[in-house]
């Protein structure tokens, strides 16, 4: 069988309105770079990651985004308080997961979650102990959002 990984390198599209908050977000808040900006596209780097940002006239599906639906993506910070002081204080919209970590909706509409670098992060591998998973499909019941 074949082998497959994810990649460091995603991409997006998300409305043009937010340009300028997914800018401030990826670039001041944490630490981006933006390698490539042309009037429909940003190429933004975090560490060794690339997000590309194609911006057009799509429908803001923000709302949904924030259901159970979402795909969690993971940010690894070495000073995981610091950066979640940082992120809450953006303005993102924080998500209430019956987990220890933050959970957040990055603008563009990103559901992000943040961990340690060298945190035991065994559990999401499938392996060890992690946080309830009754109350955290009860939280998605309720949808998330605080």
């Amino acid at each position: 069988m074949a082998k497959v990984i994810f990649g460091n390198h995603s991409s997006v599209i998300v409305p043009r309105k937010d340009r300028d908050s997914i800018r401030k977000f990826y670039c001041d808040v944490l630490g981006g770079t933006i390698t490539l900006a042309q009037d429909e596209r940003d190429f933004i780097r975090l560490s060794e990651n690339y997000i590309g940002f194609l911006y057009g006239d799509v429908a803001d599906e923000s709302e949904f985004l924030r259901t159970a639906r979402a795909m969690w993506l993971e940010i690894k910070s070495d000073d995981v308080e610091e950066m979640k002081k940082k992120i809450v204080s953006s303005g993102v919209k924080v998500l209430e997961v019956p987990d220890p970590h933050l959970y957040f909706q990055a603008p563009g509409g990103q559901c992000w979650r943040l961990v340690g670098i060298n945190e035991d992060l065994s559990f999401y591998e499938g392996d060890g102990e992690g946080p309830n998973v009754k109350k955290i499909k009860e939280g998605a019941k309720k949808g998330f959002v605080q």
